[in-house]
């Protein structure tokens, strides 16, 4: 039910969400969705949850593949990945989701620190070794957030690809530029 829930909200989103056209769309009653879900926050949560673990894991596929293409960056992959239509939706889907968590923080909060924790680690460990740091990769998702925001809002794929593309030229020039030093933060290694 929470596949065929998550189809429902990536074709029409959350913003108008009705249990009972979702309802019709499953092949069961308003009812049944609340004694499965609990409750909307409930399927919303879900559905979040699954939308989080399919996105992390196309992250990791996609991020840990050899580069096709001069070596690109794992951020410039999973963007190339992200800005095609057929995945297009998943990411508007959950920043949809992560709009709502933030307006009720009392309801979603504690499993959007998880999910913001899950993208930092995994950043972490698609990132090369110069710039496995915690600020770095808090950095390439606010980049990352950003700029599909923009793209959202815009439909400006090939501005907003020069932009990451500079970003991630900063960034490396940045850390190549820096006098050597122990650039691994260790509390991260402890963590993995």
């Amino acid at each position: 039910m929470q596949d065929a829930a998550l189809e429902y909200l990536l074709e029409h989103g959350v913003a108008k969400l009705s249990l009972r056209p979702l309802a019709a769309r499953l092949g069961t009653s308003p009812r049944m969705l609340m004694f499965h879900f609990k409750s909307k926050e409930g399927l919303l949560r879900d559905v979040l949850a699954e939308l989080h673990a399919r996105l992390l894991n196309s992250f990791a596929t996609v991020t840990s593949a050899e580069p096709t293409s001069h070596g690109q960056a794992p951020l410039k992959r999973f963007w190339n990945w992200a800005i095609r239509k057929k995945n297009f939706r998943y990411l508007r889907l959950l920043y949809e989701l992560q709009i709502i968590a933030v307006q009720n923080p009392d309801e979603y909060g504690r499993y959007w620190k998880k999910m913001s924790m899950d993208w930092q680690k995994t950043t972490l460990l698609a990132s090369s070794e110069s710039l496995q740091t915690e600020a770095m990769a808090t950095l390439c998702i606010a980049v990352f957030d950003g700029l599909f925001l923009e793209l959202m809002s815009t439909g400006d794929r090939a501005r907003l690809t020069r932009a990451l593309d500079q970003f991630s030229s900063m960034a490396t020039m940045a850390v190549t530029d820096r006098p050597r030093q122990r650039r691994r933060n260790p509390a991260v290694r402890k963590r993995f």
